[in-house]
């Protein structure tokens, strides 16, 4: 991933999505600071620059599909399948719900259809503070007979979430970090 990328990555989060106030946070814990990225990730310049940056860090080959938990991984497995595509690889993107359906098939996840039995998936997550939404996401998958050891995260809190999925076996890779975002300014 060049500089440039980062930089013009580290901009849009800052323009778009950092805010300052009191806020709490998915994990509980009350923050001075939230970034809501879906400003970005729903944004085409964001969500365009996120695959490129994403499949320079990352080989899409390496895996059998890409999604994450809904809403905020929604665009970024979208994002990431159509980059994919663009350098010849078909990689089905996929959406883990929040409970199974509750007709029909009462599956936990979307497009499951285009995966195969077992394949290695790339979890993706806009944001990881401890990393519990990821952690439970994996689990989840996990059950439903995939692999994962691997999560891409477009800005990570550092606040024990990477070292949290490295202990389930899981590599964090962020495309920022918040020191990057707050240096930045």
């Amino acid at each position: 991933m060049n500089t440039q990328m980062k930089l013009n990555l580290l901009k849009l989060i800052r323009t778009l999505s950092y805010r300052e106030g009191q806020f709490t946070l998915a994990s509980g814990k009350t923050s001075t600071f939230y970034v809501d990225l879906k400003n970005v990730t729903l944004h085409p310049d964001g969500v365009r620059l996120i695959a490129q940056m994403a499949w320079s860090l990352l080989n899409p080959r390496d895996f059998g599909g890409v999604g994450g938990p809904t809403l905020g991984a929604d665009p970024l497995a979208t994002a990431l399948s159509l980059g994919a595509k663009e350098q010849g690889v078909v990689l089905p993107a996929f959406i883990l719900r929040k409970e199974p359906k509750k007709h029909g098939t009462s599956k936990w996840i979307e497009g499951r259809e285009n995966l195969k039995s077992g394949a290695r998936l790339l979890v993706v997550e806009d944001v990881v503070t401890t990393g519990g939404s990821s952690l439970r996401s994996i689990e989840k998958i996990r059950e439903e007979g995939f692999t994962v050891d691997t999560c891409l995260c477009v800005l990570d809190r550092l606040e024990g979430g990477a070292q949290a999925l490295a202990a389930a076996g899981v590599k964090c890779v962020a495309l920022a970090t918040i020191e990057e975002l707050l240096a930045s300014r």
